[in-house]
């Protein structure tokens, strides 16, 4: 079916619900110019991150003008910058005041891919794993950038949307989050079970 955009309501649950809900959804990165292709991934790797009770949580210390997204609406991208290289998407979940979001951490492309791997300064027939299988490859392959935070990701209107095509339900795995070194036990990565597309 079509892609319809995901409504603010999607985000008013819990991350780690919200998160396993994401996975099979679409990312749509909208052309810069009107006669350009949107760049599509769909969404296989995410992890959840709560607020206050979440070490590892950038809202863990509380509001700050950095995480202000977090404790907003839901459904508004927070993009930050890490390792002074990589920006990395996350959406905002639970209601306006408390703190929650999921980190979309692989992709697997949809359409696009030559204008992916370009942003990628990869060859135009690069294999579709090297385009968006990491939370900063695919920000850099739908040219994401710290621009885009506090965008409403329900909106079709604006340049980045999350939306649902009807893809079927698939298995689930829950891991341990990556990369991580406070709470780095509990089973907040959720993937596509044996999709070929998840992080490394």
């Amino acid at each position: 079916m079509p892609p319809t955009p995901l409504t603010p309501g999607f985000f008013l649950r819990k991350p780690d619900r919200v998160a396993r809900h994401l996975l099979g959804k679409l990312l749509i990165r909208q052309p810069n110019n009107p006669s350009g292709e949107p760049a599509i991934g769909r969404i296989v790797e995410v992890e959840a991150y709560f607020g206050s009770n979440d070490p590892a949580a950038h809202a863990f210390a509380g509001k700050t003008a950095r995480n202000a997204v977090l404790f907003g609406p839901p459904g508004h991208a927070y993009v930050y910058f890490i390792y002074g290289m990589h920006y990395c998407l996350n959406v905002s979940c639970e209601p306006e005041g408390h703190a929650g979001c999921v980190l979309i951490r692989a992709l697997e492309p949809i359409a696009g891919l030559a204008t992916m791997a370009r942003r990628r300064n990869l060859a135009a027939n690069a294999h579709p794993r090297l385009l968006a299988s990491g939370p900063g490859r695919l920000c850099q392959a739908l040219a994401i950038t710290r621009a885009h935070n506090g965008l409403d990701l329900t909106e079709p209107s604006y340049p980045l949307t999350l939306a649902d095509d009807g893809f079927p339900t698939q298995p689930i795995d829950a891991t341990p989050r990556i990369g991580i070194r406070h709470a780095a036990d509990r089973p907040l990565r959720f993937t596509l079970r044996g999709n070929p597309f998840l992080s490394k």
